[in-house]
């Protein structure tokens, strides 16, 4: 007399065994180049544009583009956004030197490329807007940064600023990004782990199988 052991459930072929993940995020050397990278562009493009605006444009002629609401026009800001602060140049470009050594830190520790994009928006249009402090008229460490891009009525700015605002926003994304990722992993965690747990032999198959041996 034999008694039959209950076997394992057979594995559909339909099935496919859940997906591994197999991409690795890259290291912080290789992003902390791609933030470099993306900020030397953004200085490239900031000091050319400005180049340009000092050669075509004047303090006295608007050149408009989109109607009242974006124009071209020639000005100098010793302060910070709009034009805050014009008495306290030399102290906004210390502050500029050290936002951009805590930039260049955040860049070497990011581990996302998103944030890596981020952080080298931001540290070449800061570093872009530093360099006039640095080096343009009246004096070193008190100069005035070149504006040209008329915002209607409210203010000027530049390409610099632009590179600023679009990566504190794409920052922002990537962060939220990132939490909404982390919201659902565990979630799908646990169905995968359900998907792929062996089924339990039904009881009542397996005393059907011994009562059958038994006859």
């Amino acid at each position: 007399m034999t008694h039959e052991l209950p076997h394992d459930p057979p594995v559909h072929k339909g099935t496919r065994p859940a997906a591994q993940p197999t991409g690795r995020r890259p290291s912080r050397r290789l992003l902390f180049a791609y933030s470099c990278a993306i900020a030397a562009l953004t200085i490239a493009v900031d000091v050319i544009s400005k180049q340009l605006a000092l050669h075509y444009l004047d303090t006295e002629t608007r050149i408009t583009l989109f109607g009242d609401l974006l124009g071209l026009h020639l000005a100098f800001n010793t302060g910070a956004a709009f034009s805050i602060g014009s008495q306290l140049t030399p102290f906004i470009t210390l502050l500029g030197i050290v936002a951009t050594v805590l930039l260049v830190r955040a860049a070497f520790r990011t581990k996302r490329r998103i944030h890596a994009a981020a952080i080298g928006l931001i540290l070449g249009g800061a570093i872009g807007n530093l360099v006039d402090r640095l080096f343009a008229p009246p004096g070193f460490g008190s100069g005035a940064v070149t504006d040209f891009l008329a915002y209607g009525e409210l203010f000027i700015g530049n390409l610099a600023d632009v590179a600023i605002g679009a990566g504190i926003v794409l920052y922002l994304f990537g962060a939220w990004r990132v939490r909404a990722t982390s919201r659902t992993s565990p979630a799908t965690a646990g169905g995968s782990a359900a998907s792929m747990a062996p089924e339990e032999p039904s009881s009542g198959t397996a005393a059907a199988r011994l009562e059958r041996t038994h006859r």
